[in-house]
């Protein structure tokens, strides 16, 4: 899965890391819900960990289409509430 991290790049994400993704997309529609700041600046900054920490960063010069693109890493809470809402960034 090609994923994008705005001013950072777009990552190519094994497989087999969708589902913990998934994992911390439902935690952050959660945290949104409930206002807690603190818990999602943790549950972001794992989320953005996942990425560049599992996927490989594609070179700038390689046009791919993101699957998915996830917000920036100084998005705000108030921000996130219309991107981590129902089943948030990727469906169950």
């Amino acid at each position: 899965m090609i994923v994008r991290i705005p001013s950072e790049g777009q990552y190519n994400l094994p497989g087999a890391f969708i589902d913990d993704l998934n994992d911390v997309d439902n935690k952050l529609v959660e945290a949104v819900e409930l206002e807690d700041e603190p818990q999602f600046e943790k549950l972001l900054e794992e989320m953005l960990d996942l990425v560049r920490n599992n996927g490989t960063l594609l070179p700038v010069d390689e046009l791919v289409e993101s699957d998915l693109v996830l917000p920036e890493p100084d998005i705000t809470l108030i921000e996130a509430e219309e991107m981590f809402v129902g089943e948030g960034l990727l469906p169950d």
